[in-house]
């Protein structure tokens, strides 16, 4: 009964996300994570000892974090019913397929419109320029957003709560968060927001490999794994790379290269190796690659945790 208890959580915030994804409507933790982020920084992000600052700012959130989700846990333990409905909830939060391969959806069904409102609605998703993105390339930046996004909105919770339940997916969470609101390489972040990017790329180590791995086994590519990770290292990226390199082998098609962001040229590398027109009936291909990947991980996980 014991190993159900803690086991049903998962399966019902799988479905949830199925079900709901992430309405606006719905109140969500992150948003909480974000306020407090900024508060932090608009507070703490000035003078001297910037870099210090950011790292206490950090270690206090993902700190509180985990104690606060560890202790409501805690004490629901003995409340069977309560602990599965909340592990249950805040797991459904940490999980992000269905909103992530909506979003991505989105800006194919725009783009059919034209160019220009697919830019629009790419821009949405993405950190880059997208004012003069041609029709491939806002195909590519969708698809490479969709893989690496794989890794941060749902495998690495997922990985996580393995190992450290929900307060573990939570924490995650908050870290991941840090990392996209003030890891930033410019002069406002660079210090301030050192400590955060480089906590993210830890944790996102072996979840962006293991969201690649997932991903061949998955479509039957493993054959092609030390291509997935010379391609992944590539990237600028200690951990993005993977699951981009992934998804450009089994498309057989290639992502990267040159793009602005905040109006600098990047010259990224490119990853994969054929240079071809990417048509609109991939999308269903790439959203079944993640939607089998997220269940393989869940699957993998249950069973993991029955018989270990």
């Amino acid at each position: 009964m014991e190993i159900l208890i803690c086991i049903l959580p998962l399966p019902i915030a799988y479905i949830l996300d199925l079900i709901l994804g992430d309405p606006r409507w719905l109140p969500h933790p992150i948003r909480l994570y974000g306020n407090l982020i900024y508060t932090g920084e608009k507070i703490l992000n000035k003078a001297s000892f910037r870099f210090a600052k950011g790292a206490l700012l950090t270690i206090i959130l993902c700190l509180g974090t985990f104690l606060f989700f560890y202790g409501i846990n805690t004490f629901f333990t003995s409340y069977p019913i309560l602990y599965i409905t909340f592990n249950s909830i805040f797991l459904f939060y940490a999980l992000a397929n269905k909103s992530l391969i909506q979003e991505g959806k989105a800006v194919f069904d725009e783009l059919d419109k034209g160019i220009i409102q697919g830019r629009k609605r790419l821009s949405w998703i993405v950190g880059r320029d997208t004012s003069q993105l041609n029709e491939q390339q806002i195909k590519t930046a969708v698809f490479e957003t969709l893989s690496e996004n794989l890794s941060d909105g749902v495998i690495a919770p997922l990985f996580y709560y393995a190992i450290l339940g929900v307060p573990g997916a939570m924490l995650y969470k908050m870290i991941n968060t840090l990392d996209s609101m003030i890891g930033y390489k410019n002069d406002r972040y660079l210090n301030f927001g050192k400590f955060a990017a480089k906590l993210d790329d830890v944790f996102n180590y072996i979840p962006s490999r293991l969201t690649a791995i997932l991903m061949i086994i998955v479509t039957g590519k493993i054959h092609r794994i030390k291509e997935v990770f010379s391609e992944g290292k590539k990237h600028s990226s200690p951990n993005a790379g993977y699951p981009e390199a992934a998804l450009a082998i089994i498309l057989d098609c290639r992502f990267g290269g040159p793009n602005y962001y905040h109006g600098q040229l990047v010259d990224k590398p490119y990853i994969g190796f054929k240079d071809r027109i990417l048509g609109n009936s991939e999308f269903k291909t790439v959203a079944k690659i993640n939607h089998t990947t997220t269940f393989v991980c869940v699957a993998g996980i249950i069973v993991l945790k029955l018989f270990l």
